[in-house]
């Protein structure tokens, strides 16, 4: 809008110039155009209709020119802007025309606003020189553009002179039967003030699309002439010419364009892959889900995997060079980001990974290359997997806190690091078989990736372990030594050839491409359920509940991927996202896609979806509830502070209780009375009910079957497969596929990917720590609040509670920060 206020304030401003004709008629002013504006990738950039300009992706340049005068005497130079920032995009273009004695130039200046869907745009044309000789006027012109799917385009464009005692109204329409740019038919009409509505003005005809980056065009006009046209491109060049023929079939004229600029598929680059240019991506950044719009390095999940998705799908990207020196990573999405290079090297593309101090989970991640290097001052430490907890029954003992616990099952194990001394015989076994299944799970990737026998990989990990860089040589753990500015040399050593490394924002622009279809792409949200379950804190259940609704609602969203991340939590922040989830999947596909740990809450927000998708490593499962809580047993009289208070009703006092000073750990005052507990247990015992009910009602699983798979137990991605819980192993493009699918999406469709919570622009902290870390080029690190006191808070917090949840070394992971934003 503001576009628009902009230039009707300029048409105002000139308003003053007289005109008593003004303009050439539509088809002779738009002879280079080879369709009608419409039809045809982005017509002649705003020149014919600006509104077309909401369209542009990338800066394009195009020289055109007629032999009908003789040489040069009727040329065109059109420019198109895309959007930058706020700031709209523009088309530029001069069209300059001679009879051989008097010249007229034309220059238009257009932009537009609005979307893929319906855009509004405005021009204003400004001849010169030998203006009275050709009749030629200063004039404007608004266009509109309404592209509603992929088949139809609508268009209207009106162009009077400034004193509107001269005008003109065209209607452009054009088809696509298949929905892409295979067959196009078109048609426009064009009507003066002058005119009659019934006199004939109009062209019809048809574009087609042959072979990728080929466009031959026909179009017949009301005179009975016609023209014959062809494109084709060449990447960031294109060229094209169009012969026109009266009406006795007699050749009149040729036009020709030649353009430069965004890029366009075509079958030589296609077919002669250029392999030199090498994709490089940094993994030394923290990696999350999300991250703020400014002042914000981090890496997101969904943005490196879409990188290295395009890098395969494109022909210009021959290999994949990846810096793991510093990587922070959760082993679920290093295992995604492995699973699509492994996509990328079937496409007879080569990964090259470069390590310094890698562990067993960077390692894991580095076997999937074609080739490992490595800093000849690094090592490999591979220990195995490891899993604990620390256990704070005698602390708590022994300062005079009491804990009471309950839980129906003995693996649900949520409550021991606070009422236990150590691990319980039947949490031991659950996080022995976690444990097992990781370390096979990687095992079998590991040799086969690096065509290891197993005894030998037993043995690296069984009795040596640790390996400097000569002896990862020498066992063949890794294939190079060097260092990461060196890269590009040993690459060059290996292959044979040069390459070059493209850094991630030169990625972008190399891969980005024209997009000329038509209409708003259909949308896929992702929504991040990330972080313990709480109504204001961890996935902040109310907000998200709201995103959910607008993903329901929003008819442009086809299809719905959830991706829990959670260990549990609170059964009313559970419900609020659980039912939105209910109303969602009645109207279109939900898709689980689990996350590291997608387990007891996080499994109860996994059965709403009409597909489960999890990775091998997941933690999933825990089906069952616990509940507890923390009270005075003599820490009052041990530290020297007393409470008191008066009430009214019997169990007023039930939850009073003060944070302990210094501690700042708020417990109960009291413990719960024999016929207190009981009404705990019932509360219980009744959410567990609603919890395996909606299993079976959700998955189909009998209830005497769910209580065998239960118990609290936690079960791996690769067993919850076996046994039913979930359906299909994958990852978040898992995900998105299986999605795409439901919607009734083809394989040939693109489509766009929103994601909630909508980031924000910036954190006050994220700021001042980019500020600082630029100025005075050092790291800043933030206060984190000890883990174990927001454990107990958040247990506190829910004191006598029935609780979905895990035990504390999976809730510090989210307690700790916020996984979405830092």
């Amino acid at each position: 809008m503001k576009n628009l206020i902009l230039i009707a304030s300029l048409l105002i401003f000139i308003s003053p110039i007289k005109s008593q004709e003004g303009f050439d008629d539509y088809h002779f002013r738009n002879d280079f155009l080879m369709t009608s504006p419409g039809a045809m990738k982005l017509g002649l950039y705003g020149y014919d209709n600006p509104a077309l300009l909401n369209y542009v992706k990338n800066p394009d340049l195009m020289l055109a020119w007629s032999d009908e005068f003789g040489g040069f005497n009727r040329r065109g130079l059109f420019l198109s802007m895309p959007s930058l920032g706020n700031l709209p995009p523009v088309g530029l273009a001069t069209i300059s025309h001679s009879d051989g004695n008097k010249r007229v130039v034309d220059y238009k200046l257009s932009s537009a606003f609005g979307n893929k869907r319906f855009g509004i745009g405005a021009s204003f044309n400004l001849p010169i020189r030998d203006t009275e000789h050709f009749n030629r006027k200063s004039h404007f012109s608004l266009g509109t553009l309404y592209r509603h799917n992929r088949h139809f385009s609508f268009g209207f464009i009106g162009t009077s002179v400034t004193n509107f005692n001269h005008y003109e109204g065209v209607v452009d329409l054009a088809i696509r039967p298949f929905g892409n740019e295979k067959l196009t038919v078109f048609g426009d009409y064009a009507l003066r003030n002058n005119m009659k509505i019934f006199d004939r003005n109009w062209s019809a005809g048809f574009a087609v699309k042959p072979f990728t980056g080929t466009w031959i065009t026909g179009r017949f006009f009301n005179n009975n002439s016609f023209t014959v046209g062809l494109e084709y491109s060449l990447g960031n060049f294109g060229i094209s010419t169009q012969g026109s023929f009266d009406d006795s079939f007699k050749y009149n004229h040729n036009t020709y364009a030649v353009r430069v600029g965004s890029y366009e598929e075509n079958i030589p680059q296609q077919v002669f892959r250029n392999p030199k240019n090498y994709a490089s991506i940094d993994l030394n950044k923290p990696m999350r889900y999300q991250k703020y719009q400014h002042f914000d390095n981090a890496n997101t999940l969904l943005e490196k995997l879409n990188l290295i998705n395009d890098a395969a799908e494109s022909h210009r990207i021959g290999g994949i060079v990846i810096n793991t020196s510093g990587m922070n990573i959760n082993h679920t999405m290093s295992w995604e980001l492995r699973e699509q290079l492994k996509k990328f090297r079937e496409k007879d593309k080569k990964v090259f990974v470069f390590i310094d101090n890698a562990d067993m989970n960077t390692y894991h991640f580095a076997s999937v290359a074609d080739v490992i290097i490595m800093h000849p001052l690094g090592s490999v430490n591979l220990p195995g997997y490891i899993k604990g907890n620390i256990y704070l029954g005698n602390m708590l003992e022994k300062i005079g806190i009491g804990v009471k616990e309950f839980k129906f099952h003995e693996y649900k194990s949520g409550f021991e690091p606070l009422a236990g001394k150590k691990m319980s015989c039947e949490d031991r076994k659950q996080q022995q078989k976690l444990v097992d299944n990781i370390y096979n799970f990687v095992k079998q990737d590991i040799i086969t990736s690096r065509e290891f026998e197993e005894e030998k990989y037993e043995k690296l990990v069984n009795e040596i372990f640790y390996f400097t860089a000569d002896q990862a040589i020498e066992y063949g753990l890794v294939d190079r030594l060097g260092r990461w500015d060196d890269v590009d040399v040993i690459i060059e050593l290996i292959t044979g050839s040069e390459k070059t490394i493209l850094d991630e924002n030169r990625q972008r622009r190399i891969l980005q491409r024209s997009d000329y279809e038509w209409g708003k792409k259909p949308r896929i949200a992702v929504v991040y359920a990330d972080g313990f379950c709480d109504m204001e804190t961890g996935m902040q259940a109310r907000s998200l509940a709201k995103d959910i609704s607008k993903a329901r609602k929003n008819n442009d969203i086809k299809a719905i991927v959830l991706r829990v991340e959670s260990p549990g939590g609170s059964i009313m922040a559970l419900d609020i996202i659980s039912e939105e989830l209910r109303k969602a999947k009645k109207k279109k596909p939900v898709i689980i896609s689990q996350g590291s740990v997608a387990a007891s809450g996080g499994y109860w927000l996994s059965i709403y979806g009409d597909r489960i998708v999890t990775a091998p490593n997941t933690m999933t499962g825990s089906i069952g509830v616990i509940s507890g809580w923390l009270y005075d047993d003599g820490i009052k009289e041990k530290i020297g502070y007393s409470t008191d208070y008066v009430k009214k009703g019997e169990f007023a006092d039930l939850g009073f209780g003060v944070p302990v000073p210094i501690l700042n750990i708020p417990i109960l005052d009291r413990s719960f009375k024999d016929h207190e507990e009981e009404v705990v247990k019932n509360m219980l015992f009744n959410t567990y009910e609603i919890f395996v009910n909606q299993i079976v009602d959700e998955r189909g699983i009998k209830y005497d079957e769910i209580e065998k798979l239960s118990r609290g137990r936690i079960w791996s991605g690769t067993d919850a497969i076996e046994i039913g819980l979930v359906d299909t192993l994958g990852g978040l493009k898992t995900a998105l596929d299986i999605a795409a699918k439901k919607a009734g999406l083809s394989i040939d469709d693109d489509y766009a990917i929103v994601e909630y919570p909508e980031p924000g622009l910036f954190s006050s902290s994220g700021f001042i720590a980019f500020m600082i870390s630029r100025l005075l080029n050092l790291e800043t690190p933030e206060e984190i609040e000890d883990p174990v006191t927001k454990y107990l808070k958040f247990m506190q917090r829910h004191n006598a509670k029935p609780l979905p949840v895990l035990p504390m070394e999976y809730m510090n992971y989210y307690l700790q920060e916020s996984k979405i934003f830092e």
